[in-house]
């Protein structure tokens, strides 16, 4: 099969074994690829979780159809069935993926390029939002880093399940002014030092219950001072830096539970959870038509540097996709 290697000169297309499924393993013909900003990490060499080095296949999800099930595989699973999900290694022909990251496409109308880039953003924000975010109705929301398509489902996620204040940070002005269309009630520049008292302003000097972080860096102390009393942040994401001052007397004063969640780090059995728990609260909405990502631009896989120079350039809103 062709699939985008990485090597010591950068990625490359080449023709690669074709994968075999272990027992609780699918093998799945890849319609459809969805990228990822982690994804340019791994194909510049480096390591995110298991994946990475010379020789990796960069890729965390995709969407096409079951070719082979492994031995201990629910026999729910058949060949022939159309899936999206988790897959490591997606910029390729085919993958791998375990039976318990993968869900059915919910719509046989559902075009390849969608499926194949809902699931990082779904099971990354319903576990954010609402498993740690404790997001419920009347409850104050925010996104920091809300215009990747990631941050777009949290939006979307938070105004779903009942959040009355949804607030969204982006510093582009024009991926700002289209926040609204995905569920914001607000959306303020972290780039102006206003914005804080934006966010206060808007939820009655409280601020908000929890702040679903994609940002970190400098940009943590002004998070904590947004952040209601007894409030929660979830460190999801660290585009603005992995370093920052942290002002731990606020934090301790406001008495705000400051959480990590990361992929990387859980089983098997974690991740499979937590697509069970995504899809009891969100698959009848995602049928309903109620959760979609605006789809930037489409790739064929043999364009992929092209791809990843697209994401890296940071102008994109939405998700890009790529086909095999």
């Amino acid at each position: 099969m062709k699939a985008a290697v990485v090597t010591a000169q950068g990625l490359a297309l080449q023709d690669v074994p074709m994968p075999r499924p272990g027992p609780q393993q699918i093998l799945v013909r890849l319609r459809a690829i969805g990228l990822n900003r982690a994804d340019l990490g791994v194909a510049a060499g480096h390591a995110h979780g298991a994946q990475g080095g010379i020789g990796a296949i960069p890729g965390l999800e995709g969407a096409g159809e079951i070719v082979e099930c492994g031995a201990e595989v629910p026999k729910a699973l058949q060949p022939g069935m159309r899936v999206m999900g988790g897959m490591p290694g997606s910029y390729a022909e085919y993958a791998l993926a375990d039976w318990g990251r993968v869900s059915l496409v919910p719509d046989t109308n559902m075009p390849w390029e969608v499926a194949a880039t809902l699931p990082v953003a779904l099971q990354t924000m319903h576990d954010a939002v609402v498993t740690h975010g404790l997001c419920a109705p009347s409850k104050a929301i925010m996104i920091q880093g809300a215009s990747s398509g990631v941050g777009l489902m949290g939006l979307q996620i938070a105004k779903l399940m009942g959040a009355s204040v949804v607030v969204g940070s982006s510093t582009n002005p024009a991926k700002r002014a289209r926040l609204g269309e995905f569920g914001a009630t607000l959306a303020v520049d972290t780039s102006d030092p206003a914005w804080v008292k934006q966010v206060l302003d808007a939820t009655g000097g409280r601020g908000v219950d929890a702040v679903v972080d994609q940002i970190s860096g400098p940009l943590v102390s002004q998070t904590l001072a947004a952040t209601a009393i007894l409030g929660r942040i979830v460190n999801v994401g660290r585009l603005g830096g992995a370093k920052a001052e942290f002002d731990f007397d606020l934090h301790a004063a406001r008495r705000i539970s400051y959480i990590g969640v990361t992929f990387r780090t859980r089983s098997n059995e974690e991740v499979r959870e937590i697509v069970r728990r995504m899809r009891a609260d969100l698959w009848p909405a995602l049928e309903a038509g109620k959760l979609a990502l605006p789809i930037d631009k489409v790739f064929s896989l043999d364009q992929v540097a092209e791809a990843l120079a697209h994401m890296k350039a940071n102008q994109h809103f939405g998700k890009i996709a790529m086909v095999p």
